[in-house]
């Protein structure tokens, strides 16, 4: 098995550490629902961890929660409810979100609030050995002290400072330097420190956490691109400094970034889709395959077009499954299909760097000659079995979707539409035609004083 490793640019051979395999993701800020670009990165991981499991290792996945932050500090305020209040109410949606997309959870969810001590533990260290030092406004860490700063984003000090300038109220020995420990203002949540009361900085979180739960060498670390700086760069610094220079993390591994239009979908542009607005109008399943279809370091453009796409594939891979001749007495003959091969090729394709997207296609070719032997009359029983055990490996359910006229209604839609354009055009019979087919196939239509609107017979 080889994965591209970011910190060596190239694919390397995966050897983890022992049998199981430490694994950590950064996770979300909760201040508002979580959207499709956040379900692009844990639906991803979630077939990583789900493949090293396919292929005999125990996975321990750890996946932070930063529960305070200036975010979540403001957009509390302008609510008039407690930061804590507002980070619980969207952890909460954010598991259920997670739970509707088949990812797994993870083994720990630790929150930033409740790790304070092991951070604490952590920026001593750090002012003990002189990677760190204290000012008024707070901690920070001198990267001038860490030679090999850069090496995760392929940097350089002298690169990264050109135009950056100290921010009023930072105490900053060097514009790299990076807080550590944030001193309290007036009104904000803070935790006792040496220091006096502040709040920990966004990177010590995840150093504390991954410490903490997975030991101070973890197996992979993943994330999407946007953190490789100076997010990622941040925690190999303070943790290898931490550590007596132990590697933090083996393999790093960065999906890239959802895309809307020509930006990154992201809360703070505004650009989102979220995940319970997407399944509305999606299954799981549709927006698992819209994810795992393309390779996951390659940005990806979310558009309608290629979501019915999705949607349309799950549905074929729902019908390879379904054993059309339960309960009926009718019997057929054994299918010839090579089941193994399709899962040599499934495994071949998925050790190579998760190429999820060759893996879809896998299954989409198997389920096309399941289709074939059973029109053939031939009963692919076998290949049925395989083709479901090797969907579960990318979380894919296959089962039919609650509302049963999701994978239609842009038909559904565009046949109204027809109809109202027949209607405008004084066309009744043809218009009624298409009210009378639709209510045979179970979708009854309602004409209101703001258009018409249809729904599925009880």
């Amino acid at each position: 098995m080889k994965i591209f490793n970011t910190l060596s640019s190239q694919k390397e051979e995966f050897l983890p550490q022992g049998s199981e395999v430490r694994m950590y993701v950064c996770g979300i800020t909760p201040y508002s629902d979580s959207h499709l670009g956040h379900a692009m990165s844990y639906v991803l991981f979630d077939a990583i961890r789900r493949y090293l499991q396919f292929r005999g290792y125990r996975v321990k996945y750890v996946q932070n929660i930063t529960d305070i932050d200036d975010k979540i500090i403001d957009r509390a305020a302008r609510l008039g409810i407690s930061a804590h209040e507002l980070a619980g109410r969207y952890t909460d949606a954010f598991f259920e979100d997670m739970k509707a997309l088949n990812v797994l959870p993870a083994d720990v969810y630790p929150r930033a609030t409740e790790e304070i001590p092991k951070m604490l533990e952590i920026i001593q260290g750090l002012v003990d050995k002189g990677y760190a030092y204290p000012a008024e406004s707070g901690v920070y860490f001198r990267v001038r002290n860490v030679p090999d700063y850069g090496k995760l984003s392929n940097r350089t000090i002298e690169s990264m400072e050109a135009g950056i300038r100290i921010e009023s109220g930072e105490e900053k020995e060097h514009p790299m330097d990076f807080v550590l420990w944030k001193a309290a203002k007036p009104g904000e949540p803070s935790w006792a420190s040496p220091w006096g009361p502040g709040r920990p900085g966004w990177h010590i979180e995840c150093s504390a956490m991954s410490v903490r739960y997975l030991g101070e060498t973890i197996d992979i670390h993943g994330g999407g691109q946007d953190l490789i700086f100076p997010h990622h760069e941040n925690e190999i610094a303070q943790s290898e400094s931490f550590t007596g220079k132990k590697p933090f993390a083996r393999y790093w591994m960065h999906n890239g970034l959802l895309q809307l239009g020509e930006e990154k979908m992201s809360k703070s542009l505004g650009n989102l889709i979220t995940i319970r607005q997407s399944l509305e109008k999606n299954t799981a399943d549709a927006i698992r395959i819209f994810v795992l279809g393309s390779y996951y370091r390659s940005p990806l453009t979310y558009s309608e077009e290629v979501m019915e796409a999705a949607e349309r594939g799950a549905e074929r891979l729902r019908q390879a499954v379904r054993d059309e001749t339960m309960g009926t007495g009718m019997e057929k003959d054994a299918a010839l299909i090579d089941v193994e091969s399709f899962r040599r090729r499934f495994i071949e394709v998925m050790d190579d760097d998760f190429g999820t997207a060759q893996a879809v296609a896998t299954l989409f070719d198997l389920a096309r000659e399941i289709n074939r032997e059973r029109d053939a009359g031939h009963n692919a029983v076998q290949a049925r079995v395989a083709l479901s055990e090797l969907a579960r490996v990318l979380g894919l359910t296959l089962k039919p979707p609650e509302r049963p006229f999701l994978v239609a209604e842009p038909f559904i839609e565009l046949l109204i539409a027809t109809r109202r354009e027949l209607r405008e055009a004084k066309q009744w019979q043809l218009a009624d035609n298409i009210r009378s087919k639709l209510a045979e196939v179970g979708v009854l239509l309602e004409d209101t004083s703001k258009g018409t609107i249809w729904k599925a017979k009880r």
